[in-house]
Protein backbone atom coordinates (compact mmCIF):
# COMPACT_ATOMS: atom_id res chain seq x y z
CA UNK A 1 0.00 0.00 0.00
CA UNK A 2 2.67 2.31 0.63
CA UNK A 3 3.83 2.20 -3.06
CA UNK A 4 1.13 3.56 -4.57
CA UNK A 5 0.52 6.06 -2.14
CA UNK A 6 3.92 7.60 -2.98
CA UNK A 7 3.33 7.24 -6.32
CA UNK A 8 0.34 9.26 -6.36
CA UNK A 9 1.70 12.00 -4.05
CA UNK A 10 4.12 12.23 -6.25
CA UNK A 11 1.87 12.71 -8.82
CA UNK A 12 0.12 15.76 -7.00
CA UNK A 13 3.39 17.87 -6.61
CA UNK A 14 4.26 17.23 -9.57
CA UNK A 15 0.89 18.93 -11.12
CA UNK A 16 1.21 21.44 -8.28
CA UNK A 17 4.75 22.50 -9.55
CA UNK A 18 3.85 22.77 -13.05
CA UNK A 19 0.72 25.00 -12.12
CA UNK A 20 2.85 27.43 -10.06
CA UNK A 21 5.54 27.69 -12.95
CA UNK A 22 2.53 27.96 -16.03
CA UNK A 23 1.11 31.05 -13.43
CA UNK A 24 4.19 32.62 -12.95
CA UNK A 25 4.74 32.53 -17.04
CA UNK A 26 1.55 34.29 -17.75
CA UNK A 27 2.26 37.25 -15.03
CA UNK A 28 5.26 38.09 -16.98
CA UNK A 29 3.86 37.97 -20.34
CA UNK A 30 1.38 40.35 -19.31
CA UNK A 31 3.59 42.53 -17.48
CA UNK A 32 5.56 44.92 -19.82
CA UNK A 33 8.71 45.70 -20.21
CA UNK A 34 10.29 48.54 -18.19
CA UNK A 35 11.94 50.86 -20.52
CA UNK A 36 16.15 51.31 -20.50
CA UNK A 37 16.58 53.81 -17.63
CA UNK A 38 18.83 55.43 -20.30
CA UNK A 39 16.11 55.87 -23.39
CA UNK A 40 13.96 58.81 -21.00
CA UNK A 41 17.09 61.39 -20.71
CA UNK A 42 17.89 60.48 -24.06
CA UNK A 43 14.89 61.06 -26.20
CA UNK A 44 14.44 64.35 -23.78
CA UNK A 45 17.84 65.51 -25.12
CA UNK A 46 17.54 64.65 -28.43
CA UNK A 47 13.81 67.14 -28.14
CA UNK A 48 15.75 69.90 -26.69
CA UNK A 49 18.16 70.20 -29.22
CA UNK A 50 15.14 69.94 -32.24
CA UNK A 51 13.69 72.83 -30.39
CA UNK A 52 17.10 74.95 -29.88
CA UNK A 53 17.77 74.52 -33.76
CA UNK A 54 16.47 78.06 -35.75
CA UNK A 55 14.72 77.68 -38.48
CA UNK A 56 15.50 79.99 -41.50
CA UNK A 57 12.29 81.46 -42.84
CA UNK A 58 11.68 80.68 -46.76
CA UNK A 59 11.45 83.48 -49.19
CA UNK A 60 8.60 83.17 -51.63
CA UNK A 61 9.80 82.46 -54.86
CA UNK A 62 7.95 85.38 -56.61
CA UNK A 63 9.68 87.82 -53.98
CA UNK A 64 13.41 86.32 -54.73
CA UNK A 65 15.76 87.91 -57.18
CA UNK A 66 15.55 86.84 -60.32
CA UNK A 67 18.40 83.95 -61.31
CA UNK A 68 21.13 85.66 -63.97
CA UNK A 69 20.00 82.37 -66.08
CA UNK A 70 16.46 83.74 -66.41
CA UNK A 71 17.24 87.32 -66.83
CA UNK A 72 16.31 89.38 -70.11
CA UNK A 73 18.98 91.66 -71.41
CA UNK A 74 18.18 94.36 -74.63
CA UNK A 75 21.32 95.18 -75.88
CA UNK A 76 21.49 97.98 -78.72
CA UNK A 77 24.20 97.68 -81.45
CA UNK A 78 25.00 100.25 -84.22
CA UNK A 79 26.72 99.89 -87.21
CA UNK A 80 28.40 103.38 -87.70
CA UNK A 81 29.75 102.55 -91.55
CA UNK A 82 26.01 102.62 -92.77
CA UNK A 83 24.14 104.19 -89.78
CA UNK A 84 21.59 100.93 -89.06
CA UNK A 85 21.09 99.93 -85.36
CA UNK A 86 18.97 97.02 -84.04
CA UNK A 87 18.01 95.92 -80.59
CA UNK A 88 19.05 92.30 -79.92
CA UNK A 89 17.50 90.24 -76.64
CA UNK A 90 19.27 87.89 -74.70
CA UNK A 91 19.54 85.71 -71.63
CA UNK A 92 23.29 84.91 -70.21
CA UNK A 93 25.09 82.83 -72.71
CA UNK A 94 23.45 83.32 -75.53
CA UNK A 95 24.89 85.29 -78.45
CA UNK A 96 23.46 86.14 -81.62
CA UNK A 97 25.90 87.13 -85.43
CA UNK A 98 25.04 90.36 -87.31
CA UNK A 99 27.10 89.80 -90.75
CA UNK A 100 30.82 90.50 -89.09
CA UNK A 101 29.87 90.91 -85.24
CA UNK A 102 29.09 88.13 -82.75
CA UNK A 103 27.32 89.74 -79.48
CA UNK A 104 27.43 87.49 -76.33
CA UNK A 105 25.87 87.95 -73.26
CA UNK A 106 28.01 87.33 -69.86
CA UNK A 107 25.44 88.65 -67.38
CA UNK A 108 23.61 91.79 -66.68
CA UNK A 109 22.33 93.66 -63.79
CA UNK A 110 19.90 96.38 -62.94
CA UNK A 111 19.90 97.82 -59.42
CA UNK A 112 16.99 97.77 -57.11
CA UNK A 113 14.50 100.52 -56.94
CA UNK A 114 15.49 101.91 -53.34
CA UNK A 115 19.23 102.23 -54.25
CA UNK A 116 20.23 106.10 -54.20
CA UNK A 117 22.17 105.32 -57.81
CA UNK A 118 20.47 103.98 -61.36
CA UNK A 119 22.32 101.40 -63.34
CA UNK A 120 21.68 99.33 -65.74
CA UNK A 121 25.09 96.84 -66.78
CA UNK A 122 25.69 94.24 -69.02
CA UNK A 123 28.89 91.90 -69.55
CA UNK A 124 29.13 91.51 -73.30
CA UNK A 125 32.15 90.12 -75.29
CA UNK A 126 31.99 91.48 -78.73
CA UNK A 127 33.64 89.75 -81.57
CA UNK A 128 34.48 90.75 -85.38
CA UNK A 129 35.94 89.19 -88.29
CA UNK A 130 38.34 90.77 -90.17
CA UNK A 131 39.36 90.92 -93.89
CA UNK A 132 41.25 88.26 -93.35
CA UNK A 133 38.59 85.98 -92.29
CA UNK A 134 40.08 85.74 -89.13
CA UNK A 135 37.48 86.40 -85.78
CA UNK A 136 39.33 88.86 -83.04
CA UNK A 137 37.57 89.79 -79.61
CA UNK A 138 37.27 93.41 -79.74
CA UNK A 139 35.63 93.92 -76.08
CA UNK A 140 34.98 92.16 -73.07
CA UNK A 141 33.60 93.38 -69.99
CA UNK A 142 30.87 95.39 -68.75
CA UNK A 143 28.90 98.07 -70.43
CA UNK A 144 26.38 100.55 -68.32
CA UNK A 145 23.27 102.78 -69.67
CA UNK A 146 23.49 105.54 -67.67
CA UNK A 147 27.21 105.51 -67.57
CA UNK A 148 28.17 104.94 -71.02
CA UNK A 149 31.63 106.89 -70.36
CA UNK A 150 33.00 103.71 -67.67
CA UNK A 151 33.68 101.14 -70.42
CA UNK A 152 33.28 101.89 -74.12
CA UNK A 153 33.51 99.91 -77.20
CA UNK A 154 36.40 101.18 -78.89
CA UNK A 155 35.53 100.27 -83.27
CA UNK A 156 35.44 101.98 -86.28
CA UNK A 157 32.72 100.47 -87.63
CA UNK A 158 30.14 98.85 -84.38
CA UNK A 159 29.33 100.07 -81.51
CA UNK A 160 27.74 97.66 -78.68
CA UNK A 161 25.71 99.47 -75.43
CA UNK A 162 22.84 97.90 -72.62
CA UNK A 163 19.25 99.13 -72.95
CA UNK A 164 17.81 97.20 -70.22
CA UNK A 165 18.34 94.20 -68.09
CA UNK A 166 14.66 92.06 -67.45
CA UNK A 167 14.71 91.20 -63.50
CA UNK A 168 12.94 90.97 -60.08
CA UNK A 169 14.92 92.09 -56.67
CA UNK A 170 13.84 90.95 -53.48
CA UNK A 171 11.45 92.99 -51.41
CA UNK A 172 12.04 90.12 -48.05
CA UNK A 173 14.92 87.67 -47.29
CA UNK A 174 16.35 85.43 -44.65
CA UNK A 175 17.92 88.80 -42.66
CA UNK A 176 14.58 90.82 -42.43
CA UNK A 177 12.85 91.19 -39.31
CA UNK A 178 9.03 92.19 -39.75
CA UNK A 179 7.38 94.71 -36.60
CA UNK A 180 3.70 95.51 -37.03
CA UNK A 181 2.73 99.31 -35.64
CA UNK A 182 1.21 97.30 -32.74
CA UNK A 183 4.76 95.98 -31.96
CA UNK A 184 6.50 99.41 -32.84
CA UNK A 185 4.53 101.15 -30.69
CA UNK A 186 5.67 98.59 -27.66
CA UNK A 187 9.00 99.18 -28.54
CA UNK A 188 9.10 102.92 -28.21
CA UNK A 189 10.52 104.35 -25.47
CA UNK A 190 8.52 104.88 -22.18
CA UNK A 191 11.77 107.20 -20.58
CA UNK A 192 10.12 110.50 -19.45
CA UNK A 193 11.43 113.01 -21.41
CA UNK A 194 13.83 115.29 -20.01
CA UNK A 195 12.47 119.06 -19.37
CA UNK A 196 14.14 122.30 -21.15
CA UNK A 197 17.50 122.26 -19.93
CA UNK A 198 17.39 126.19 -19.55
CA UNK A 199 14.49 126.09 -17.38
CA UNK A 200 15.84 123.96 -14.83
CA UNK A 201 19.29 125.91 -14.87
CA UNK A 202 20.04 127.31 -11.50
CA UNK A 203 21.82 130.56 -11.11
CA UNK A 204 25.90 129.29 -10.08
CA UNK A 205 26.05 130.70 -6.62
CA UNK A 206 28.46 133.37 -5.98
CA UNK A 207 31.74 133.33 -5.17
CA UNK A 208 33.05 133.57 -1.73
CA UNK A 209 34.28 137.12 -0.65
CA UNK A 210 38.52 136.21 0.52
CA UNK A 211 39.25 138.50 3.37
CA UNK A 212 41.78 141.04 2.36
CA UNK A 213 45.41 140.96 3.75
CA UNK A 214 46.13 143.40 6.74
CA UNK A 215 47.07 146.52 5.87
CA UNK A 216 50.77 147.58 6.78
CA UNK A 217 49.40 150.25 9.05
CA UNK A 218 47.64 148.61 11.42
CA UNK A 219 48.92 148.03 14.89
Amino acid sequence: MKHPLAALALTALAGIAAWQGALALQNEQAEPAAPAPEAAPAAAASARTQRAQPVAPSVPAAKAETPMAERVATIGVLNKRNGLWRDVTLKPGQAVRLGDLIVRLRACEATAPWEPEKLTGAFVQADVRGRDERWRRIFSGWLYKESPSLNVVEHPIYDVWPKSCAMRHPDIGPETVSITASEGASKRSTAKKSADPASDAQPAPAPAATPSAPSSNET
